[in-house]
């Protein structure tokens, strides 16, 4: 985990990064606002446009904490920055899925439908696509 926790984090234009005193750090960014406690131990510093997680101690526990921490601080600039996308296939005979405002309806060859309430903060969108035989 080391090496992760060593690299540096590129904040964006429009990032903005703030450690308060009880270690809570809060980013910013065009996509909202997210916030994370770090352990007390591990030190959080922005620079020029970077954002360095720094470790005091070679411990196992400081080492596994900074790998840690680092990588949910990216995941967080990511998600202020860019947002997250997960995009999934069906593949089999009969598979369907269709989408109605926030609820997912899932047709998968059990007896009844699966429906999913898909929180408002996550956007849906379901395509269908033909596939031809020979």
């Amino acid at each position: 985990m080391s090496r992760i926790g060593r690299s540096p984090i590129k904040l964006a234009s429009g990032v903005t990064v703030n450690v308060n005193a009880a270690n809570e750090v809060t980013v910013k960014g065009p996509k909202g606002e997210l916030k994370q406690v770090i352990d007390r131990d591990i030190k959080v510093e922005v620079k020029d446009g970077e954002l360095n997680v720094v470790r005091p101690t070679d411990q196992i526990r400081h080492r596994a904490l900074h790998g840690l921490y680092r990588a949910l601080l990216a995941n967080m600039v990511t998600g202020v920055t860019d947002g997250f996308k997960k995009q999934l296939e069906l593949v089999g005979v009969g598979y369907k899925a269709a989408h109605n405002g926030q609820l997912l309806d899932l047709s998968l060859g059990y007896s009844h439908n699966i429906i999913f309430e898909i929180p408002k903060e996550l956007k849906l969108n379901t395509v269908t696509e033909k596939v031809r035989t020979r």
